[in-house]
């Protein structure tokens, strides 16, 4: 009953404060984890701990799930080239600045361990970049390249953090063994992924079932990535390799039906997931903080140290990273340079998240019964995490605004969207009149007529005229119509003349078109 109260605390928690950041105006992540701080040292709540196996294999492989399945096949190839270099090339020469900066003020501590702490700290969380890199409203492709970057780079930072905890606990590791655990964490990874979204993939084309599609869409990042974990591979790359083949195929794999539910299902699991994770990571710092055990001197020193390097090393990375490689001139002719404030506004985007929290706590007690300062490498992590969230998730529309990115062109949008819409139209006209024959004359012409409405109102996008368009007339008038026909229905419940059961068919019918309207009038607004 005390974990059931727990759950729901939480959960209202993480409601209220949304519902606060929306109000405010604030990054609703930001808010969230601010709200954990102020209630970890609320008198009388009960110790919430973070159960780093919970995190890494219970709510990260969702989350990399959902961002993975919204993620482009193409962008995400066409982007793989600086993806990579971000994911596993930053996330290595930052592990390696921040462990020659902690052993140059700790001297006393091994090499590994500290090169451990620097794997902890270097990886950007996927949580953290999807919900704050979207919501600044960053062009398409910094999103993309800071998304990918941060679905890849756990697999290369949790795997430098294994290699590196055994060798400073007396393990022998070698070239070989490196090779060998980045062949298995890659390698296997990249296996369980295909096989997954083969398996899922196969089952998903035969189950008809809107509910068991969605169960099983539910089942699917667990079981990949508890398959990966068997075999000591990378679930993040198992995963995130089936959720982007799942995501891309769901059209010809799922009905309709399945995909709606899905979508709404997963927008409610990935909010509340999300929330939860910030306020965890918030309500860590008193147990933290009374585990702290380091001279307070120490605890500044090394944690701005750490902080410092932390921002520097991303930027000394960025810039010779996004350059360097254009110095080809068929890799420049193919991708071309963009303006420097492209690479600066993705050096400032690096905030951590609760990945770096969980590998902290998993740092053993100690070193081959050698003793080190575990409780500030914990701290450290912790502090990294709140001050890079906050810092970069306040900062980052003001400095995205400062540099004058070059935004994403709504009106060349809407025109390809209209190019595209016009050639569907045509062919759904082609094909309706392929099979019109024996179908009554007024089911075509309005067939017909839906077909024309929807090729215009792309069009209608690009008209820029305050006037109510054709496609926000029907919008406003549709609704009007469906209030009506709902009162219709009600009253009919109420007199007896129907049932329950025909009311909810009816209603389950009216919302659904009404959400397509909602839809429809959201993106007309955005455009305008």
């Amino acid at each position: 009953m005390e974990v059931l109260i727990q759950g729901v605390g939480l959960v209202a928690i993480v409601v209220v404060a949304a519902a606060l950041a929306r109000r405010l105006g604030l990054l609703y992540p930001i808010v969230l984890v601010v709200v954990g701080l102020l209630l970890s040292f609320a008198p009388g709540l009960p110790e919430i701990r973070l159960d780093p196996e919970l995190v890494l294999v219970g709510i990260l492989p969702p989350l990399i799930y959902v961002a993975a399945k919204e993620t482009s096949a193409p962008d995400f190839r066409f982007n793989l080239r600086p993806i990579l270099l971000l994911a596993v090339g930053l996330v290595l020469f930052t592990a390696f600045a921040v462990a020659l900066v902690v052993h140059a003020l700790l001297p006393e501590v091994p090499f590994a361990a500290c090169l451990a702490l620097g794997a902890v700290t270097a990886p950007p969380d996927a949580v953290a970049a999807t919900a704050i890199a979207r919501r600044v409203g960053l062009p398409r492709r910094v999103v993309t390249l800071l998304e990918g970057e941060s679905l890849v780079n756990d697999a290369s930072s949790l795997t430098l953090f294994r290699l590196a905890v055994a060798a400073a606990t007396g393990a022998s590791v070698g070239p070989e063994h490196i090779a060998r655990d980045t062949a298995i964490a890659v390698g296997g990874g990249i296996v369980v992924g295909i096989a997954g979204a083969v398996l899922f993939g196969f089952i998903h084309g035969r189950v008809t079932d809107p509910l068991l599609d969605n169960s099983l869409s539910l089942l699917t990042p667990f079981a990949v990535a508890l398959a990966a974990e068997s075999i000591d591979a990378s679930a993040v790359i198992a995963v995130l390799i089936t959720g982007i083949s799942l995501g891309n195929r769901m059209p010809w794999l799922m009905s309709a039906a399945s995909r709606l539910q899905m979508e709404f299902f997963w927008r409610i699991a990935n909010f509340l997931l999300q929330g939860l994770v910030f306020v965890l990571v918030g309500l860590q710092l008193r147990d933290i903080v009374g585990e702290l055990r380091t001279p307070t001197g120490t605890v500044v020193v090394v944690t701005a140290a750490v902080l410092g390097t932390l921002i520097i090393a991303r930027f000394v990375w960025v810039y010779p990273a996004t350059y360097l490689p254009r110095l080809l001139p068929r890799l420049r002719r193919r991708d071309p340079s963009p303006p420097p404030s492209v690479p600066a506004i993705i050096g400032w985007a690096g905030m951590r998240g609760v990945v770096t929290l969980a590998a902290a706590l998993a740092l053993p007690p100690d070193l081959n019964g050698r003793a080190y300062p575990r409780d500030l490498f914990v701290w450290i992590a912790f502090a990294v995490i709140i001050v890079t969230l906050v810092l970069h998730g306040l900062t980052l529309p003001k400095v995205a605004r400062w540099l004058r990115l070059p935004k994403d062109d709504p009106t060349a949008d809407a025109l390809a969207e209209a190019a595209v819409q016009q050639r569907a139209s045509r062919a759904a006209r082609e094909r309706l009149e392929a099979h019109a024959e024996g179908a009554p004359a007024d089911v075509v012409e309005q067939l017909r007529a839906l077909t024309e409405r929807r090729s215009n109102s792309a069009w209608e996008r690009l008209g820029g005229t305050a006037r109510e368009t054709p496609s926000q007339a029907y919008v406003r008038l549709r609704r009007v119509m469906l209030d009506a026909e709902r009162q219709v229905f009600r009253a009919a419940r109420d007199g007896g003349q129907i049932a329950e059961e025909v009311l909810r068919r009816a209603q389950r019918d009216m919302d659904l078109e009404e959400s397509m309207l909602s839809r429809t009038d959201r993106r007309m607004s955005e455009d305008g």
